[in-house]
């Protein structure tokens, strides 16, 4: 584990799943390790001086204040298996139709710097990755953080292969918010029905407009009534629904998805905990139906 001192980032919530899952009934040899990202890779999205900046220890102090993590080899190292990680999700949701990476969905990564805990963005480098290798043709990001995708929606600029969907909080980071290919800025205390509702104005209806051949699904935790961070105000049970519209649409039509944790920060770690096991179950219900 990363130490990463006194942080609001939880690190620890991805072994707490691990573990809970193992609890639950899950076998060791359905969780499958993934490889780090070879560096030809994330050259499809990141600038050769900032990986070198990574590598060696070359960050500013002001950059590191905009990553608003610490810096050592550890993140480092953590952030190339993160994308290794992700890589291997959009790949066997392509074999399989659905596949979830306990980590990943760090979507604040630009090409030439870090921000707002993310290091490097796994999300683009994952598309780029399946794209160079001929897998898909186009995909879709559905991104349910709390926080707009501000990095995904500036790589994926003006790049028709790939159709970038935010819905977050507008009162909230990132200041400025690049423009996504649809965009859905919701304020503090809208809560679940505000929330679903504006959800269910796009899915289906995008994935039949843009016919991806893969999904990434960024299931943020964050949007959660008690979280440190955000302000939207959504229950555990709206948090369910709002995965069932993503994951149960996209499915119905034969779409794979990959998806993604993304953030969570909820004054109890074990909330958040709780909220990423939803999202597999409410998972693995809808693939057990749609498979």
């Amino acid at each position: 584990m990363i130490d990463i001192g006194e942080h609001v980032f939880p690190l620890k919530k991805y072994r707490l799943i691990y573990e809970s899952l193992l609890r639950m009934g899950a076998k060791k040899k359905y969780f499958i390790s993934p490889k780090t990202v070879e560096e030809k890779d994330l050259l499809l999205v990141h600038a050769s001086k900032y990986l070198k900046k990574l590598k060696t220890g070359g960050l500013s102090h002001s950059e590191i204040l905009t990553l608003e993590l610490p810096y050592s080899p550890e993140l480092v190292k953590f952030a190339w298996l993160f994308v290794g990680g992700t890589i291997l999700t959009a790949e066997k949701a392509l074999e399989d139709g659905l596949a979830l990476h306990i980590g990943g969905g760090f979507h604040h990564a630009f090409p030439d710097h870090g921000e707002g805990f993310c290091v490097l963005n796994d999300v683009a480098v994952s598309l780029e990755k399946v794209k160079k290798d001929g897998k898909i043709r186009r995909a879709m990001i559905v991104d349910c953080d709390l926080h707009q995708g501000n990095g995904n929606a500036f790589i994926f600029d003006k790049k028709d292969y790939a159709f970038t969907f935010s819905i977050h909080q507008m009162d909230n980071y990132p200041a400025q918010k690049p423009s996504s290919s649809v965009d859905v800025g919701l304020w503090s205390g809208d809560g679940d029905e505000k929330y679903l509702s504006e959800l269910s104005l796009y899915f289906p209806r995008l994935y039949r407009e843009f016919q991806p051949d893969l999904v990434f699904y960024l299931a943020g935790a964050d949007p959660y009534d008690k979280d440190q961070l955000g302000g939207l105000c959504l229950t555990r049970e709206g948090l369910k629904e709002r995965d069932r519209i993503v994951i149960r649409e996209a499915r119905k039509l034969h779409i794979p998805v990959a998806i993604l944790f993304a953030g969570g920060y909820a004054f109890d770690v074990n909330d958040t905990v709780s909220i990423h096991l939803n999202t597999i179950k409410v998972a693995q219900q809808i693939q057990n139906k749609y498979s």
